[in-house]
């Protein structure tokens, strides 16, 4: 089969189109062939060498999500036949023609929804519902603040807390707004001009809000913590901006009752994945049938350009998800 490979770490061009054996299936794999896989930045910090040359479980191949359908399935696999279409979360080996996984990793795509489409929904909406609902425990008529909020999961956020009936504060660039409005945000900032928490005191009367979703790390975590109402939860999903030298107000943590928590899914376990996924399928997978949650796409990219496709992701000026059509 074809698949991207990368012969050394660095830039975009080290990612090369070429023929590697298909993936052996296991007992409990599904067998797919895809036709659709996201990119994440998960997936940009593989090629510059930050996880060396790991194998997550299914794949030493880059590539975290897959939609596809069945083509072979293992001896163990359940509720499952060939044809089927799937879409899910696999360690590694989505930036190629053919991709295995376990079975309960799986989740059926909706009836009537396009594949590519399908392959937008996994990651970002799995690691949304976690980190939104499941670890900050969003109620309808709480305020949540969602940061890069125009980014693939942070997209995946504004839609499940709008569907929950929060109220929601997002940051992202102005060009954005209009876009991240659509999906559900009710007021807009703009990180470039604006300071989040100076908004948020205007906004909340120095009330705050009560979950805080960061993608940034250490130059917000200050400003975060005192963005908190009292039993605030702050759900750290990423580091775009460093993890060293961050201020902690330990008075504001301790006087509020505040939480902090840190999320990241390509660690857990495979028993935790299978939990998360299911949470998300349960909550979630009828709200995509029926048209309330969409998946938003920025582009579209054939594998042999997956450099072009990071490229984009690196300009920051996708609005949702990159994907690669294999």
């Amino acid at each position: 089969m074809k698949a991207i490979t990368l012969d050394s770490f660095g830039e975009a061009d080290v990612l090369q189109l070429t023929q590697v054996p298909d993936p052996e299936v296991r007992p409990h794999d599904l067998l797919v062939r895809n036709r659709a896989a996201g990119v994440n930045r998960a997936d940009l910090n593989q090629r510059r060498g930050a996880y060396g040359r790991a194998d997550f479980g299914d794949s030493s191949l880059m590539g975290l999500e897959i939609a596809g359908e069945v083509v072979a399935m293992g001896s163990e696999v359940r509720g499952f036949a060939i044809g089927d279409r799937v879409m899910g979360i696999v360690g590694g080996g989505s930036y190629a023609e053919l991709a295995r996984f376990d079975w309960r990793m799986a989740m059926r795509v909706p009836e009537g929804m396009d594949i590519v489409e399908a392959g937008a929904i996994p990651e970002v909406f799995v690691t949304a519902h976690e980190a939104l609902v499941h670890l900050g425990r969003l109620q309808p008529g709480e305020k949540v603040l969602i940061h890069a909020a125009a980014g693939g999961v942070g997209s995946a956020a504004v839609q499940l807390a709008h569907a929950v009936g929060a109220k929601v504060f997002a940051t992202a660039g102005a060009a954005k707004h209009e876009e991240v409005r659509q999906l559900g945000a009710d007021v807009l900032i703009d990180h470039r001009s604006q300071d989040f928490a100076e908004v948020l005191q205007a906004e909340t009367g120095d009330a705050g809000v009560d979950v805080v979703i960061d993608f940034i790390g250490a130059p917000y975590l200050e400003r975060n913590v005192r963005a908190l109402a009292t039993g605030g939860r702050l759900v750290q999903v990423g580091l775009m901006g460093g993890a060293a030298g961050a201020a902690l107000p330990l008075d504001r943590v301790l006087f509020r009752h505040l939480q902090i928590m840190g999320t990241v899914m390509k660690s857990r376990t495979a028993e935790v994945k299978q939990a998360m996924t299911r949470r998300f399928a349960e909550a979630w997978l009828g709200h995509f049938a029926d048209g309330r949650l969409k998946p938003v796409i920025d582009s579209r990219y054939p594998l042999a350009q997956a450099a072009e496709a990071h490229r984009r992701m690196e300009s920051g000026l996708n609005v949702g998800k990159i994907m690669l059509l294999p």
